[in-house]
């Protein structure tokens, strides 16, 4: 494969509940694991937390055929608001070079418009918070995410609150 070649990889979105939704969640653990804490240095204890039991829907970014985990992202809504979380945005280090964080954002987003449109959201967008570490918030900007109030301190590394605004008309 040269630099420049896309490896054939797939989207899955982990079903809600059934047989498959836990082996498909611990891959996404896994590359949260392999990114956030052996290559990144946080806490183990803060990458799990009860969003990944119930609530959240994950996405797992994998190689075809061998359904190989090499990215992962979650998102959610925030009960009691009108707003959805992006989040644990994870690519293994050797895929990063082929752009494959932008193809989880965009599944991200068609899925929250979906979910937005299908409980009835009356809005002409919805938007969307991700808490992004400070190297990377010009990766999200590239994608609407804009920030908002000051930088802070989560788990030991500055963060920025970016907030994007999806239109929900096509």
């Amino acid at each position: 494969m040269g630099d420049g070649d896309v490896p054939a990889h797939e989207i899955v979105i982990l079903p809600s509940e059934g047989e498959q939704r836990a082996p498909l969640r611990q891959q996404c653990l896994d590359v949260r694991i392999e990114v956030f804490h052996r290559e990144q240095g946080f806490p183990l204890n803060t990458e799990i937390d009860a969003w990944d039991s119930k609530g959240a829907t994950l996405f797992l970014l994998r190689l075809v055929p061998s359904h190989t985990p090499i990215g992962t992202i979650r998102g959610y809504k925030v009960p009691g608001s009108e707003y959805y979380k992006l989040g644990r945005l994870a690519i293994l280090k050797e895929y990063r070079q082929f752009r494959l964080g932008r193809e989880l954002v965009l599944a991200l987003h068609a899925w929250i418009r979906a979910d937005a449109r299908a409980s009835g959201s009356r809005g002409a967008h919805v938007d969307v918070v991700c808490e992004s570490q400070i190297p990377v918030v010009a990766f999200y900007a590239k994608y609407g995410y804009a920030p908002e109030g000051e930088e802070f301190e989560l788990d030991g590394a500055p963060h920025q609150k970016m907030v994007a605004r999806l239109p929900l008309s096509d």
